[in-house]
């Protein structure tokens, strides 16, 4: 399907967002999110586009947040969108299966992410200090392996535009105590539910991010949900303790990235065929077994 490659291309709606990945439009009350083939790699939109990964991060969403609802409130409404009156001048191919009505939420600015394995930016905070969200861990750890219990480490946006990770104390501070005890526990909730369910797909999630809002004063999960964007899912057979374990997301582009001289900023470099094609066959493979059928 066609890639949303230009907002100009949505013409008649109001552009509420335009993110890395997804633009967001308003419709009514609401906002309608339409995932683009667009991937972003250390926080740089890349210029090549990975073939109908806006539906599969769609999908996915969907999937998640379906799953997910009893244990806390989300956004969507529909990704039914064929519906809406407001939306018949536009192609098909720019919104069926990569759009999703949802619900309008006051945003927390916290990335609330949970990891189970010790992989990414905590693996290298814990070469270097010893620590992971800055709380000391027992030494003589090794990459990649289970952590004892999925830890809670958030993160905030910086001036940058990175994310950082931050203490629970500093989010505490942020957001106060209430709330950062409902975000952590929500989220650990969320991840535990989600890693036994992808367990029994024979995929492992190393560690996923969630975002969160209030919508009529109630918590609610919004955003993005498990996906290979937002999760680092490996592959349970071929998982070894003490490497870097094939994983089912932008790792593999992440990877070949690290292998080039690109120093990181905008503009980012083209895809060749074989990072293009391998990435995603992954995020394919990602949905169908997660799903427990194709796109």
């Amino acid at each position: 399907m066609t890639a949303i490659v230009d907002t100009s291309l949505l013409t008649g709606l109001e552009l509420f967002r335009r993110g890395k990945v997804r633009d967001t439009y308003v419709i009514g009350d609401d906002l309608l999110m339409v995932a683009s083939d667009r991937i972003s790699a250390f926080d740089v939109v890349l210029p090549t586009l990975i073939a109908r990964k806006g539906e599969i991060l769609n999908q996915l969403s969907r999937f998640w947040f379906d799953l997910t609802r009893r244990i806390v409130p989300n956004h969507m409404l529909t990704t039914e969108i064929d519906a809406l009156p407001i939306l018949e001048h536009l192609l098909d191919e720019q919104l069926t299966g990569r759009s999703m009505l949802v619900r309008r939420a006051e945003r927390i600015d916290v990335e609330c992410v949970v990891r189970g394995y010790l992989a990414g930016s905590a693996w290298k905070e814990y070469r270097a200090h010893g620590t992971i969200a800055e709380v000391p861990q027992r030494d003589g750890m090794i990459q990649a392996q289970q952590l004892e219990a999925p830890i809670f480490t958030p993160a905030i946006k910086a001036d940058s535009g990175h994310d950082v990770n931050i203490s629970v104390a500093k989010l505490k501070e942020l957001v106060g105590e209430e709330l950062a005890v409902r975000l952590e526990q929500t989220s650990l909730s969320i991840y535990q539910i989600a890693a036994e369910f992808a367990a029994h797909r024979g995929i492992i999630v190393a560690d996923t991010k969630f975002e969160f809002g209030f919508i009529d004063g109630e918590l609610t999960l919004i955003d993005e949900l498990l996906t290979p964007d937002s999760s680092r899912f490996w592959d349970a057979a071929a998982y070894v303790p003490g490497c870097d374990p094939p994983s089912f997301d932008k790792q593999f582009v992440r990877d070949w990235l690290e292998s080039t001289d690109w120093d990181k900023t905008p503009p980012g470099p083209e895809l060749p065929p074989n990072v293009v094609a391998g990435t995603a066959s992954r995020y394919h493979e990602a949905y169908a077994r997660i799903t427990g059928g194709p796109l």
